[in-house]
């Protein structure tokens, strides 16, 4: 093996699914290896949404013992969605299985926050977007329903947290994911005294936060041994899968703005500093940590779940279409014939998202789209649209203006989104790369074994490991006149 060649596992888990890859660098480029592909499927009982994180567990333990195969790797790192925790209970084990971000139980609880903290002083301790989903709500609901489960709790771990907690047997909390939760102070980057007191939460249950990039220790022995495993080491990587793939935004500049699509869409700039101020709070963008000390200035916009979940109806109901299926038939339909709010709340609980957006184009008086390429163009220029609104509102707040887009993540896939959204917003879209999540992890875990430099050297590595393509606006003038009327259907 050359002298250079060193390899990783990064563990990414999406909000559907999971992978195992292996990455490898050869002193110029990073290479991946899909070495285990696993669904992420969460699981009702009696009216609860677990994700069911034993058998994720059970899935990395594969990826693993796949891993030897390939040749084994010096170090691991495991990211995941935000704002999800596991309780730990005194003697080391969970106390049960941790709730999905979009079970029932944080309803309300946005609105029953105000009798604990002002919510103008919550933004501007914390700088994150109010969100119902956020960890303070979700813990919020704990202490008004189950408060004797909070009282037989001696850790809350952070998804990677407790991923990296199971295969080390160490606790942390890492920057990133922590940022997500409502309970961070933006500028001292701990815990915040005041958040925790004010909603009655016990700071010994939050462990020290620790900077992305953190070595925590080798695999545990014990798991060392039931699979067959060399030492390795693992890695607190960025914890938040959103952070790792900005970690891969291959720009050159020092401002950019970009767009991470996923389940989710991120869509925001970086900062030297979180920005909180009265424009941030009423246009309620939030602030999260990022690599290397910068703050992703950010709106989270519900994404590709509209499609992702549309799609998983039609199968409900024996029609099964692949994304490039739906996508053709998009492009046969009539442009702009009906906008929704992706971020409208009707849409974000799972079920019939295609029945939903009929109701509310006929609730707001437009052409009712019936077939299912109707559906998919809806969807993909509204979500066009809505990163316009996004972009005007990070450029007022920031008082910059960005030549390109940088559209990262599986949203990559879907040319017809990008394209849409380079004519929605005026200019370049550069697309790719697709696997920014993984390519952010290996580097990160890479950057924490001494094997590459800081930020800029990571974005030149990815720029020679994958390429983009360039999408530049067209009917620029039409996409101007249909973006007020979006406005003044969705009233964003």
């Amino acid at each position: 093996m050359n002298q250079k060649t060193r390899s990783v596992l990064a563990f990414d888990f999406g909000a559907s699914s999971g992978r195992a890859m292996r990455c490898t660098y050869d002193g110029e480029r990073i290479s991946m290896q899909e070495i285990h592909r696993f669904s992420n499927d969460p699981v009702t009982v009696q009216g609860t949404m677990y994700w069911d994180v034993l058998r994720l567990y059970h899935e990395i333990k594969q990826g693993l013992i796949k891993s030897k195969e390939y040749g084994g790797a010096e170090s691991l790192a495991v990211d995941t969605w935000g704002v999800d925790f596991c309780l730990i209970g005194k003697d080391g084990r969970m106390l049960e299985n941790p709730i999905h971000y979009r079970d029932a139980r944080t309803a309300g609880m946005l609105e029953r926050s105000k009798k604990y903290l002002d919510p103008d002083t919550l933004y501007a301790v914390t700088g994150n977007q109010m969100m119902e989903i956020n960890t303070l709500y979700q813990l919020l609901s704990l202490k008004e329903n189950r408060p004797e489960l909070l009282e037989r709790a001696d850790a809350v771990l952070l998804m990677p947290d407790l991923f990296h907690y199971l295969l080390s047997g160490k606790m942390c909390a890492e920057l990133s994911i922590a940022s997500t939760t409502q309970l961070m102070d933006a500028r001292t980057r701990q815990w915040s005294p005041q958040v925790l007191e004010s909603f009655g939460l016990n700071p010994a249950l939050f462990r020290p936060i620790v900077p992305t990039g953190t070595v925590i220790g080798p695999v545990s022995s014990d798991l060392r041994v039931e699979l067959g495993l060399p030492e390795m080491q693992v890695i607190a990587a960025a914890g938040h899968d959103t952070q790792c793939a900005l970690a891969a935004v291959p720009a050159q500049e020092r401002d950019f703005a970009f767009l991470s699509c996923g389940t989710w869409s991120l869509f925001g700039t970086e900062l030297d500093a979180p920005l909180i101020d009265e424009d941030s709070r009423r246009l309620d963008i939030t602030n999260e940590c990022g690599f290397a000390g910068r703050t992703s200035f950010l709106k989270n916009i519900i994404g590709l779940w509209l499609i992702q979940e549309s799609r998983r109806q039609w199968m409900r109901e024996n029609k099964t279409y692949s994304f490039g299926e739906l996508e053709e038939m998009a492009a046969q339909c009539q442009p702009f014939a009906c906008f929704i709010d992706p971020d409208d709340p009707v849409f974000t609980p799972s079920g019939d998202i295609p029945g939903r957006i009929r109701e509310y184009c006929r609730r707001t008086g437009q052409h009712v789209p019936q077939r299912e390429g109707e559906i998919v163009r809806c969807i993909n220029e509204s979500l066009a649209f809505k990163y316009r609104h996004a972009l005007e509102e990070i450029s007022a707040c920031t008082g910059k203006r960005y030549p390109a887009l940088y559209m990262i993540g599986g949203g990559t896939k879907s040319e017809q989104l990008c394209a849409f959204t380079a004519s929605a917003c005026g200019f370049p879209v550069i697309a790719g790369p697709a696997e920014a999540t993984v390519l952010g992890n290996a580097a990160i875990q890479l950057y924490a074994l001494g094997a590459v430099g800081g930020p800029e050297e990571i974005r030149r590595v990815v720029r020679r490991s994958e390429p983009v393509k360039v999408f530049p606006p067209t009917q620029v003038e039409r996409w101007e006149r249909e973006y007020a009327r979006f406005q003044e259907v969705t009233g964003c």
